[in-house]
């Protein structure tokens, strides 16, 4: 049979040349890609992550790089010749690749050496254990009362020993819920940053109603007042309330955290959630008294709830000052309420301002900086010291965006690309981050937290980048929250001044430079900017004090809120005023 040929006469047979070469190459790779691609998904259990690290383009590329080494090892053993060759590359390859790893391990190492050595002569530390809090005696130890040791005791023991499984037997006192599957009335909780009152009748509803199917609030046979229905609710805690009132006031407090644990970021912290709760239990008992006339019952409990806000301050993580931040506004709505419906006396305003006036969250900002600096040097550290973890860095991510990364990648990089990266976070933080709030002159920056933001956002990705890229966004809106929350503090001391003044001379002042010192050893001025907090009385006999806000911009008073209704941190101004016509 005579054999098929070409228009020009040439067989498909003998070597491939030209564009045919191309082809079947191509085709090759292809294959090659969508075989590798199907068999590591199929032996890959987070499909999602597999997908992240192996687009199709990278798996096309790893096809190709194989395919060509396939072909040139297939040349290069078809002759003695071609394999003293194959064998001279591989050692000139080898060779390259140690001097690059070599070279690489050396810079980062002696330029985080470098750095290391000029910033510790200034007094900054990155060593983890540098920033552990001391121990403390047991018998002064807040932690260690009874009361607060179920907080953390079915997970931890009272040497930060991690307990798996659980200690079931362990009976978390401090987990004291107001509310049953967060079914509570989402009405009856005002807004001080609104000017808000509270409701209380949503609570009485709630608690009467919840009475029919279950006993897990007492209620009495007929109702009463809408405060002493929630007071009898929640009398349940009394018992609880009256040990964690002794128990703050013990001198130390030091939570037995596994500090040892070498990957920073997996210390358990149990105790933050118990601690916020207290914050919320202690509202509502607060508000309702205030509400029943039982104002010292009011301050005890809110000065319980300051005090509770400060025994989590020295533990160097930002999350912990975080909850501190979150309870201190809790906390913030029943002194509110008293100075709106002028229910404190002059002694209780001058205790509550005693103990508002110990908050210091610029220092605490700064604190927390230093922590978190530490925290990422030492995350790096670990992760250089096990490298195949850098598949797990969603769990590093406050942002919680799934970004998989190769376990065979991260076992190839080299350690020199981990102390540059220890660099380059802690440099930005020293540098960018911490100059931010400025303990000394009461200020913070909103601007150069814009600029540190923009900064962070312009940083190349390069090997030195990658995971300061992927840990330092969660620090973006964190000075804000502390700026809000030291205004806030400054606005309730002032708040209380003033009530003071009015009850010392029935009437508010007409500026706030004479409530020094009488009512106030000094005025607080705004930290954003440092000039002074605007003031200004109403017609209605009420004022208006508020700070610029965030936007460093005067809005004559005027709060911004987001489209849920909520108050906008960023935009108007930080107000503390009251309802137009207050309840007395």
């Amino acid at each position: 049979m005579q054999e098929t040929s070409e228009p020009n006469g040439k067989s498909w047979k003998g070597p491939l040349k030209g564009w045919r070469w191309l082809v079947a190459w191509v085709v090759l790779i292809l294959c090659l890609g969508i075989v590798a691609r199907l068999i590591l998904a199929a032996t890959t259990e987070d499909t999602n992550r597999f997908a992240a690290a192996f687009p199709w383009p990278i798996s096309i590329g790893i096809a190709l790089a194989v395919a060509i080494l396939l072909a040139l090892l297939i040349r290069c053993l078809s002759t003695w010749q071609g394999f003293k060759r194959l064998l001279v590359g591989l050692a000139v390859v080898a060779g390259l690749i140690g001097l690059f790893y070599a070279e690489e391990d050396i810079r980062g190492s002696l330029a985080w050496g470098r750095f290391k050595t000029q910033w510790e002569a200034r007094g900054e530390k990155f060593e983890f254990a540098a920033l552990v809090p001391k121990p403390v005696p047991a018998e002064q130890n807040f932690a260690m009362a009874p009361v607060v040791v179920g907080s953390y005791g079915q997970i931890l023991d009272q040497n930060g020993r991690h307990i798996s499984p659980p200690n079931t037997n362990v009976v978390n006192r401090l987990q004291m819920p107001i509310e049953l599957d967060s079914g509570g009335p989402t009405n009856g909780m005002g807004s001080w940053q609104k000017a808000v009152l509270s409701d209380l009748a949503p609570w009485q509803q709630y608690y009467r109603h919840l009475a029919q199917t279950t006993n897990l609030y007492p209620v009495a046979p007929a109702p009463q007042s809408p405060a002493l229905d929630v007071l009898l609710a929640l009398s349940k805690y009394d018992a609880t309330i009256e040990d964690l009132r002794r128990a703050s006031a013990l001198p130390f407090s030091r939570f037995p955290l596994n500090y040892d644990n070498e990957e920073v970021f997996a210390i358990l912290l149990p105790h933050l959630a118990p601690s916020k709760g207290c914050a919320i239990v202690l509202r509502l008992r607060a508000l309702a008294e205030l509400e029943a006339g039982q104002t010292d019952a009011a301050l005890a409990d809110i000065r319980l709830a300051l005090q509770l806000t400060d025994k989590i301050r020295s533990e160097p993580f930002l999350i912990s000052h975080l909850v501190r931040i979150a309870a201190l506004q809790i906390t913030l709505q029943p002194i509110w309420e008293g100075l709106a419906k002028h229910r404190w006396t002059d002694a209780q305003l001058s205790a509550l301002d005693s103990q508002l006036a110990g908050f210091d969250f610029l220092a605490d900002y700064q604190m927390t900086m230093r922590g978190e600096c530490v925290c990422q040097v030492a995350t790096t550290e670990y992760l250089r010291r096990h490298p195949a973890q850098l598949g797990n860095l969603d769990a590093y991510d406050a942002r919680d965006q799934h970004h998989g990364f190769p376990e065979f990648a991260g076992r190839l990089i080299p350690s020199g690309w981990f102390y540059q990266n220890q660099l380059v976070s802690a440099r930005f933080i020293l540098e960018k981050n911490l100059p931010v709030a400025d303990p000394r002159q009461r200020t913070i920056s909103p601007g150069l937290a814009r600029q540190a933001e923009t900064s962070l956002q312009e940083m190349p990705l390069t090997p030195y980048t990658l995971l300061c890229k992927r840990f330092l966004p969660s620090l973006g809106n964190c000075v804000r929250k502390f700026a809000f929350v030291q205004t806030s503090v400054d606005l309730a001391r002032i708040a209380c001044a003033l009530e003071r003044c009015r009850l010392a001379q029935g009437k508010y002042p007409e500026t706030l430079d004479s409530l020094a010192p009488q009512f106030l050893p000094k005025v607080p001025r705004d930290i954003i900017g440092g000039q002074p907090l605007h003031y200004r009385l109403t017609d209605d006999g009420q004022f208006i004090l508020y700070s610029v806000g965030w936007d460093e911009k005067d809005d004559g008073g005027t709060l911004a809120l987001t489209k849920g209704g909520g108050m906008d941190q960023e935009k108007g101004d930080w107000l503390w005023r009251y309802p137009d016509q207050p309840k007395r």
